[in-house]
């Protein structure tokens, strides 16, 4: 099947909290507490997701991956979020099975693509769990420079962990051709 990339609405609360819970699970240990992690994850990101999607307006954009209506991955950006750093892109996850099949560099372009539309000119940055080296290598990969490192939290479960800082200050690096993933 072929990916496609769309907004996400409303109807997609259940399939985005469930993919987050499951990266969560995965790739925040350590920082999280396991009671969180191993409890009812999902519940929690199904009403943080729910009330985001509610609020959906002009200040963020949720974009979601779709492998024939399955999600596949997503990623959620909050616009003007920081002076100098510009666009927070807030969350990017891939669903465990379909890591590198480009879905992850794909969201990462289509994030930079609808930031430069709605606030050109602007800037995007990134928090990453200094633990999570994999993904440090795919930002790294991608062109972001680590510009920080700072404690991040409290995280559920009362944890707390170093985060860095990636940005680009011109995303229209990570733009990729129409229909290549």
């Amino acid at each position: 099947m072929r990916i496609s990339y769309r907004l996400a609405i409303k109807d997609d609360v259940d399939g985005i909290a469930a993919l987050h819970a499951d990266s969560w699970r995965r790739n925040y240990r350590g920082a999280y507490s396991d009671s969180y992690l191993d409890g009812n994850v999902f519940t929690d990101r199904r009403t943080v997701w729910g009330e985001r999607l509610a609020a959906a307006g002009a200040d963020s954009i949720t974009i979601i991956a779709e492998d024939g209506g399955a999600l596949a991955g997503f990623a959620h950006t909050h616009l003007d979020k920081h002076q100098e750093l510009g666009a927070l892109l807030d969350n990017l996850h891939v669903a465990h099975a379909r890591k590198g099949s480009g879905i992850g560099t794909r969201l990462l372009a289509e994030t930079a693509a609808a930031v430069l539309k709605a606030r050109p000119g602007s800037a995007l940055y990134l928090r990453v769990l200094e633990q999570n080296t994999g993904a440090q290598a795919f930002y790294d990969a991608r062109g972001g420079h680590c510009v920080g490192r700072e404690l991040g939290g409290p995280y559920p479960g009362g944890g707390r962990a170093f985060v860095l800082v990636y940005a680009w200050s011109d995303p229209s690096t990570l733009l990729i051709e129409a229909g290549s993933d």
